[in-house]
């Protein structure tokens, strides 16, 4: 993985071959982690795709939950988004033929955010993470989206299985190309299960941690 600037002179890290079809992996609220960085990685590895990790907070790191929210809080979504946008003509301009998002927690949110605002994307996985409607309209998407949340997530409003119900619904009632996936062990942040530290986190927030199977089906 290298780092790279893309875009207005914005920061990132990149990993995979020119050329090859690109996905956008969007950090979670404490920042642009090793373990963002590793999830890059094993997607670039499994998939042959090249990926690019923006990074939204410009180096900054939240080192525990209160200045992630902070960190989160300060962050514009609107600009975030247009960052994304930047980061996939960067890819397109290198050679990927197709470019797609992912993110996770807050990237989830802005994966959604992303695709709503038609940023040059063909296609969205968001996980547990969905943005304010008030800003943005989940029902205008017009690319392919696949929403993964987890069963036992207790994030209410913001990733809780209610609330991905309810979201996706109206998606596919507004004609939207959205399927819902649910995983029954999953917790809030259960991707992180498998990376380093990870589990560890997972206990240390207090989250379930989900099964092997959940997490392999998930990738």
């Amino acid at each position: 993985m290298e780092k790279v600037t893309f875009g207005a002179d914005l920061p990132g890290y990149s990993v995979g071959p020119l050329g090859a079809p690109a996905i956008i992996v969007l950090q979670e609220w404490w920042g642009v982690t090793d373990m963002i960085k590793e999830q890059a990685e094993m997607l670039s590895q499994r998939g042959g795709f090249r990926c690019l990790v923006p990074d939204l907070y410009k180096g900054k790191i939240g080192v525990d939950a209160e200045e992630a929210s902070h960190l989160m809080g300060q962050l514009d979504f609107q600009t975030a988004v247009e960052e994304i946008q930047q980061a996939a003509a960067f890819l397109k301009q290198q050679g990927a033929p197709k470019v797609g998002v992912v993110g996770f927690c807050m990237g989830g949110a802005l994966s959604f955010a992303a695709a709503a605002k038609g940023v040059g994307v063909e296609c969205a996985a968001p996980f547990y993470g969905i943005p304010s409607a008030e800003y943005f309209d989940l029902t205008a998407i017009e690319v392919p989206v696949q929403a993964n949340f987890g069963r036992l997530d207790k994030n209410n409003g913001f990733s809780d299985p209610t609330t991905a119900e309810a979201t996706v619904k109206k998606m596919k009632d507004a004609g939207c190309d959205v399927e819902l996936i649910l995983y029954e062990s999953g917790g809030h942040a259960f991707m992180n299960y498998g990376m380093m530290g990870g589990e560890e986190k997972l206990k240390s927030l207090g989250f379930p941690i989900p099964t092997k199977e959940d997490v392999n089906l998930a990738w």
